[in-house]
């Protein structure tokens, strides 16, 4: 079932109870880890912009949610993260220049409010880094009444969760009830985090690690980034690792050019920790020459080449 609705300037399209084009998530119980749905496909049936949403809205379960920006708003076409404690939410990333997120925040927030019966929360803003397509909306957030929105750069990011050595220490911050592990993994931009929610299991990977050109702006930090996340997950329960961006199409090996608004045949947003391992290994292999070579799910594609 898929509900649109109008909120201001900017359409959301919520998708709502699982359908044929989703897959249900069944963790093991005794981990503890709640369940979730994702969809097969984030694209519209058509490239048609006129009725096209801002956002589309998808309830991975009913604290987490996952937004995906048209490209009809912006080719970039990120995925933002809303994810619901009881004391606060935080929203990873704010988009790219286009749209506006904040009115599409606002509402699932108030909703989540009357469901709840509880006040609405507060909210948290952070960015799995600093490019201006994550970017984009702070400065609307920051008038957002009871948002605080932290900047995206590694200077902030380790004040703000008391990271003494950054990037080799591991933070934590409680949304109350829901503890989050932020892990600084630069090599695709200097505050580059990671975000490894411990109620779903589902790891935030930002631009380091997503179906798509996993562009390196420095090797060495990059190669021991992913180093920390192949060590960090090996004793956590990994249902999902899901980065900001999905640019492969579904055929092996192949991906849109940059700059294509439509998607008809892209690739799912979710990958898992044996992409983190292949990712490992590839750059091993590569050495001290890190250089552009291609995967089934991913590409490595150093900046400059």
């Amino acid at each position: 079932m898929r509900l649109t609705f109008a909120l201001g300037v900017v359409a959301l399209c919520l998708l709502a109870a699982p359908g044929p084009d989703a897959v249900a998530v069944e963790p093991a119980r005794q981990t503890g880890v709640e369940r979730g749905v994702l969809p097969i496909r984030w694209t519209a049936e058509s490239p048609d912009c006129a009725a096209a949403p801002a956002f589309l809205v998808h309830e991975y379960n009913p604290t987490f949610y996952i937004l995906r920006q048209s490209g009809c708003t912006n080719f970039e076409k990120p995925f933002l993260y809303l994810l619901l404690g009881t004391k606060e939410a935080l929203l990873v990333d704010t988009g790219a220049a286009g749209a506006r997120v904040s009115t599409v925040v606002e509402e699932l927030l108030r909703r989540h409010s009357q469901r709840q019966r509880t006040p609405v929360l507060s909210l948290l803003v952070v960015h799995s880094h600093g490019h201006s397509d994550h970017t984009a909306g702070d400065a609307d957030l920051r008038q957002t009444p009871g948002a605080r929105v932290v900047a995206a750069s590694a200077e902030a990011l380790a004040k703000f969760f008391a990271i003494k050595n950054w990037p080799r220490e591991i933070a934590q911050h409680d949304l109350g009830d829901r503890v989050l592990d932020i892990v600084p993994i630069p090599g695709h931009e200097a505050a580059s985090i990671a975000i490894y929610d411990r109620r779903t299991g589902t790891l935030l990977t930002g631009d380091t690690v997503y179906p798509g050109r996993l562009y390196v702006r420095d090797a060495g930090d990059f190669v021991e980034s992913v180093g920390r996340l192949v060590e960090f997950t090996a004793t956590r329960e990994v249902v999902h690792v899901l980065g900001a961006h999905i640019e492969n199409t579904r055929t092996p090996y192949l991906d849109y050019p940059r700059g294509t608004t439509f998607q008809p045949e892209e690739h799912v947003l979710e990958l898992g920790r044996a992409h983190l391992l292949e990712l490992q290994d590839a750059l091993r292999q590569m050495g001290s020459g890190i250089n552009r070579r291609s995967f089934r799910d991913f590409t490595v594609w150093p900046f400059g080449q």
